[in-house]
């Protein structure tokens, strides 16, 4: 059976606290963040449906959000997301290039995760951070002015620190 942790659970109650009565999908989406953080960095169908049913919402409610933003993974993911800006800025200055090199070093495509687990390539919509082009997001850290030499270097960071 899903179910939050105590802990989760408790930052779920304060989070719904904020809202008024019958307004408690207001949280949905800082919930959600906690549920694909507590289950196994992605929502499946009974996460999604755990979620709406502790909100008092439709379970369709969930499903909507959570197909729409890219932040949430609808299948399991790698350890490490690489969500390639692939928007016009972006572009112009090269991400098409750079997701190509990391396809090719990480021999998967678009929306695939390497058969160690630890990577998943997510093209992403715009990241706002368009004067930094070619960028990804990695977590909740951005990666800016993208070159083929700093992917192989962050790639390389990522895999030596999986293993410690």
């Amino acid at each position: 059976m899903i179910k939050f942790s105590e802990e989760k659970l408790n930052k779920v109650k304060e989070i719904m606290a904020r809202y008024p009565d019958g307004k408690q999908k207001s949280a949905l989406i800082p919930v959600l963040h906690i549920a694909q953080e507590e289950f196994g960095g992605w929502l499946d169908v009974p996460v999604m449906d755990y979620v709406a049913e502790l909100l008092g919402i439709l379970p369709i409610e969930v499903y909507e959000v959570a197909t729409f933003y890219t932040m949430f993974n609808m299948k399991p993911v790698g350890k490490y997301v690489l969500e390639v800006c692939q928007t016009g800025p972006c572009m112009l200055n090269g991400s098409d290039e750079i997701i190509d090199h990391i396809k090719q070093k990480l021999g998967i495509q678009a929306g695939e995760t390497t058969p160690d687990g630890l990577f998943t390539l997510k093209p992403a919509e715009c990241l706002g951070a368009c004067g930094y082009a070619p960028m990804m997001q990695l977590g909740k850290h951005y990666k800016e002015f993208l070159t083929k030499e700093k992917i192989d270097q962050l790639l390389e960071e990522l895999r030596a620190a999986a293993t410690n």
